[in-house]
């Protein structure tokens, strides 16, 4: 049974010599970086625990990794480049948000008032797409029934949710901490 050598054999230039400009690759990945950064930016944050710009780097890394695994024409190179140029972007938005407090601004929401003196806020629930249930859910599995026991609840960049509680007379003599967050 002759199973060939020809068929076997590595291909080494196309796996390792991009077969585009190393330019091109870096615009395109800039591009697309800023580019989905801006959009996810607009539609602001949902609850959870992971960052918008985290989730960001995730996909688009696993996405230009791909592209070099699995031989769609495009060298392992070009991939590997693809992915330094988004590490690189997320690495400098995140330094001029450390660095300046404009660009921290533009980088990360600020945390959105949901719940004023145990008033829920229709307007910024509706703004974040978030209902009664979903936030009255939230306050209950910090062991918070009535939202009478709530003074301040925000809605924080990271998708998180921080309760600040109304106290009473008696409970300002406990040790219990007025802050609690939501994940």
């Amino acid at each position: 049974m002759y199973l060939g050598l020809r068929s076997m054999a590595i291909d080494w230039q196309s796996m390792f010599v991009p077969t585009e400009s190393i330019t091109e690759i870096v615009i395109r990945g800039t591009i697309m970086y800023i580019g989905m950064f801006a959009l996810l930016r607009i539609f602001r944050r949902q609850a959870g625990a992971v960052g918008i710009a985290d989730l960001l780097v995730i996909v688009v890394i696993a996405d230009a990794a791909q592209n070099g695994m699995a031989g769609d024409s495009r060298s392992i190179t070009e991939a590997l480049i693809l992915i330094t140029v988004i590490v690189l972007w997320d690495y400098l938005f995140d330094l001029a948000g450390y660095r300046s407090a404009v660009f921290a601004r533009i980088l990360a929401p600020k945390a959105l008032l949901l719940i004023k003196d145990g008033e829920m806020l229709p307007k910024n629930l509706k703004k974040e797409l978030i209902t009664e249930e979903e936030l009255t859910s939230q306050l209950r599995q910090q062991g918070i029934n009535d939202l009478s026991e709530v003074k301040e609840c925000y809605l924080e960049s990271n998708g998180h949710f921080s309760v600040l509680k109304q106290f009473a007379r008696a409970e300002k003599q406990s040790n219990e901490s007025p802050l609690a967050t939501v994940n």
